[in-house]
């Protein structure tokens, strides 16, 4: 390809317009976090003492008595028992979990949000060359720094770094992203891996 004199406005253009993705069940077939604790229960033995927390939270996720960041707090406890370079490997046998039609489409300027943790999704960030934002989880004790990253939050961290950009598409399996979508001039809603128009 002929390089063209206007070459050097395209990273000013990718900074204005962009495209923005959600991640579990949106560019990755299931929820991350889910794989990556039944992968860590098989791969670090000393997991499966979390089990019964487990249950625990989901119990407490399905009453509603706790908001999501406390309920993950407590979940993530299991990575006390889990070693830092967990997240490169898992991704080494996961990255088959990347839905096609993202692969057929990605950008250079592509901005993934996601409320799984930031630490999990670095690895897939850096093979795919994306800008992450996620929720910031401590590794080694599980403990949030802010609040789970989902909903107007998702908003709010967005703005925190592209406070003028235009948003070109919006990718989502829910409809609490509802707030992330209003943002874009296209937004599609993911069901069943295919991307729709948001309704």
């Amino acid at each position: 390809m002929v390089p063209s004199p206007f070459d050097f406005l395209l990273p000013l253009y990718y900074d204005c317009r962009m495209n923005v993705y959600d991640f579990d069940k949106t560019l990755y077939r299931r929820d991350s976090s889910v794989d990556f604790y039944k992968w860590c229960l098989r791969t670090y033995p000393r997991t499966l003492l979390s089990l019964p927390r487990t249950g625990l939270v989901f119990a407490i996720m399905g009453l509603r008595l706790w908001n999501k960041t406390r309920c993950k707090q407590l979940f993530y406890r299991y990575l006390r028992h889990v070693p830092a370079g967990a997240p490169s490997l898992f991704w080494q046998t996961h990255l088959d979990g990347i839905v096609p039609w993202y692969l057929a489409q990605k950008r250079p300027d592509d901005v993934v949000i996601s409320a799984s943790p930031e630490f999990l999704l670095r690895p897939v960030a850096q093979t795919l060359g994306f800008m992450l934002m996620a929720s910031r989880v401590d590794q080694a004790t599980g403990v949030y720094d802010g609040v789970n990253c989902s909903g107007a939050e998702k908003v709010r961290r967005f703005r925190e770094v592209y406070p003028d950009a235009a948003v070109d598409g919006f990718w989502s399996d829910s409809h609490s992203d509802d707030p992330m979508a209003a943002l874009a001039a296209r937004a599609f809603l993911v069901r069943r891996g295919k991307p729709l128009p948001w309704r």
